[in-house]
């Protein structure tokens, strides 16, 4: 007998955040919430493992993004939540990592909003804290940083700029999402604005998954490091990186 049903004949959405890939990180609640779903809604970095607790019987429907490629448009995701959701389903919107983190879940609930569909959030470990956790790379330390902030690496899309002087004197852990191809314009602003070009710094690819590697050296390298990277990638920039080897415990494959 099927354990997919639908909530009623408005559906439902639940927004769950699948975690960075380990698939013993994703929560109860998602757990549960994709065991139930009669749709699921899934983008590029969701691990197989997550997507397979899914009932056979349920409808999955990839909507993957990569650099470069979107599969499909976010206008047409945004419709397509609505359209299945109005149809009765109960739909569940699986993203890596958190949702509300770089993952335009903030976007894709203001249509739902906007279109009269229920809705819950469903958080997940996001790939800063999950990544730099199996890598091995505290946050935050009390002789290295007080506070952490996550930037994202699409930095000159619709022509934004961060702040570049606030993000080189702070005293905190900078973490980079999606950086890899603006890595030398990172390291170029943040030294220009008084960031000592011996910080330490790490990439950490495949976070949290068997293929998980780090690569560690000096902010002047960054760029170097980068090229020798792959995508899903995460930077992190700051002194708690040189804790990584001392703390290291995931072996990974």
């Amino acid at each position: 007998m099927s354990t997919v049903a639908k909530s009623d004949q408005q559906g439902f959405v639940s927004l769950v955040g699948a975690g960075p890939g380990d698939p013993d990180l994703l929560t109860m609640k998602g757990y549960r919430a994709i065991q139930q779903a009669s749709v699921v809604v899934y983008d590029r970095l969701v691990s197989p493992q997550i997507l397979a607790l899914a009932s056979a019987d349920a409808e999955k429907i990839y909507v993957g993004k990569q650099l470069d490629f979107h599969c499909v448009p976010q206008a047409q995701i945004n419709q397509l939540l609505v359209d299945k959701a109005k149809a009765g389903n109960r739909v569940v919107r699986l993203k890596g990592g958190d949702p509300f983190v770089f993952g335009r879940g903030g976007e894709e609930l203001e249509v739902l909003a906007e279109q009269g569909v229920r809705f819950e959030v469903i958080p997940g470990v996001t790939a800063a804290a999950g990544a730099t956790a199996y890598a091995g790379i505290p946050l935050t330390h009390r002789q290295h940083a007080q506070s952490v902030q996550f930037i994202t690496g699409h930095l000159q899309a619709n022509g934004e700029e961060v702040n570049w002087q606030a993000l080189a004197q702070a005293n905190s852990t900078l973490v980079f999402y999606m950086g890899l191809k603006q890595s030398g314009y990172t390291a170029e602003r943040l030294i220009e604005q008084g960031m000592d070009v011996q910080t330490s710094c790490a990439i950490i690819e495949n976070g949290t998954r068997p293929q998980q590697r780090v690569l560690t050296g000096q902010l002047a390298d960054l760029a170097e490091l980068a090229n020798k990277a792959v995508s899903p990638a995460l930077i992190v920039v700051g002194s708690v990186t040189q804790l990584q080897q001392k703390l290291s415990w995931f072996a990974g494959e």
